[in-house]
């Protein structure tokens, strides 16, 4: 039982810790109104392991502090990385195409009103939901499910013993 404790936090210290890494390493790309982050592709990893949901949220918060986020940012942020995480968590069993629905979904409904009304950007809340929509497609809707096929023929190996 402590074993599979130790596992999910490794798993969830080491999911936060490389989307962070993407983030640094992405910056100029990761943050902004017209925005690519690839560490969002690792949105689906909940599909794989409930240890992602919190792994994520940390992941965000960390990378939105370090990014120069304002706090409406850092919070409303995150809450969309943990909203679509569980999201895609509730539908593994459903349909792997489905994965990156909700983190899809979750980012286009919260991010644009906190560029719009936190950071004041001039564009509309309907251009501020394409562009993070965009975004978000890319990365987890095109990289997820490449991250996903890739994934899936290693989950015996990589995921073992955390879905407990």
């Amino acid at each position: 039982m402590k074993t599979n404790k130790v596992l999910f936090m490794t798993q969830a210290a080491m999911i936060a810790a490389v989307y962070v890494v993407l983030c640094v390493v992405f910056q100029p790309i990761s943050y902004g109104a017209i925005q690519t982050r690839i560490a969002e592709a690792l949105t689906i990893l909940p599909f794989f392991t409930p240890a992602a949901i919190p792994g994520l949220f940390i992941g965000c918060l960390i990378a939105n502090l370090l990014g120069g986020g304002i706090l409406a940012d850092v919070i409303c942020g995150s809450v969309a990385t943990l909203i679509g995480a569980a999201g895609t968590y509730m539908l593994r069993k459903k349909n792997r195409f489905l994965a990156p629905l909700p983190p899809i979904i979750a980012n286009v409904v919260i991010v644009p009103w906190v560029l719009k009304y936190g950071y004041g950007e001039p564009f509309s809340i309907p251009f501020l939901m394409g562009t993070v929509g965009l975004g978000e497609i890319l990365t987890c809707g095109i990289m997820g499910m490449i991250l996903v096929a890739v994934l899936d023929k290693y989950r015996s190996v990589i995921f073992k013993t955390a879905q407990s």
